[in-house]
């Protein structure tokens, strides 16, 4: 699906581009995508110009949502098949997203994407191949681009999270020139995609599975074995797990990971939010 390249607009950029035009002001000047880049909006009595195509001014928007542009007005950016999948915006610019209420990426110390490189920068991606298991919104992939890493291979299922992407303007475009075809971005489901990959075919992992409750099978066994047995030895892993409360989960879901992760062949400690593992 190609990328969109329209105007994203939340209720406080709609609010600016309205308080502009009602002070007879000729342009307003801001960001339209969401902080990626700045520039200016011709304003009129009853629409305004953006990279020279026309836009009505829109009608009061919802909050927690980033609207774009559908051809007939401006819609949220979310969509619901089974649950609700949308784009939300964050106090940094770069978006995260929600399925059913519940938000899928860090925000509260930092945006989601200098979190992402945090983590991408303990497997030290430059110049290596790296499976990136559940893709998200690319945040992963973005950093190893940014690193230098020489291939990405990148797994996402859901396809309204594909769909959420093509949307927004800090996920990588695994077709933009300026990535060199770096970026191999598959839907499919890594559990069993990951079949497919040859031995010790990648240099380096990054997994970021849903919680436990939803993608139990992310977190087996069996899928950690999957991992050791494409890993190289001596190649780098880190495993997002969040810091669930073991008071209301029953569960060290840190612990047990890093316990399930030596069995399947790695050394692995605790590391930020997750298990920096090492490959045996």
């Amino acid at each position: 699906m190609s990328h969109y390249t329209g105007p994203l607009l939340t209720r406080p950029t709609a609010a600016a581009l309205l308080a502009a035009r009602d002070a007879g002001t000729a342009a307003w000047t801001g960001s339209l995508d969401l902080d990626r880049s700045t520039g200016a909006a011709e304003l009129q009595a009853d629409g305004w110009l953006w990279r020279g195509e026309r836009y009505p001014y829109p009608p009061a928007l919802k909050e927690r949502s980033i609207h774009y542009w559908d051809g007939d007005g401006f819609t949220a950016a979310a969509r619901y098949s089974g649950a609700l999948i949308k784009l939300v915006p964050t106090e940094w610019g770069v978006p995260t997203f929600e399925i059913d209420g519940i938000k899928m990426l860090p925000t509260a110390q930092a945006s989601p994407l200098d979190d992402a490189r945090r983590k991408v920068a303990l497997v030290e991606p430059r110049g290596k191949t790296v499976l990136d298991t559940c893709g998200g919104l690319g945040y992963f992939a973005a950093s190893c681009l940014d690193a230098g890493a020489a291939h990405i291979h990148s797994f996402e299922k859901n396809p309204d999270v594909l769909w959420l992407r093509t949307l927004n303007p800090w996920s990588p475009d695994p077709d933009a020139p300026e990535h060199g075809g770096r970026l191999q971005l598959v839907h499919a489901d890594v559990s069993q995609a990951i079949a497919q990959l040859a031995d010790a075919s990648v240099d380096a992992l990054l997994h970021d599975p849903p919680r436990f409750g939803i993608a139990g099978e992310l977190y087996s066994l069996a899928f950690y074995r999957q991992l050791a047995r494409v890993l190289r030895r001596g190649g780098r892993l880190f495993h997002y797990t969040g810091s669930p409360n073991k008071l209301t989960s029953g569960r060290d879901v840190p612990r047990e990971v890093a316990r399930r992760l030596r069995e399947a062949g790695f050394e692995a400690q605790p590391a930020l939010d997750g298990v920096l593992a090492t490959r045996r």
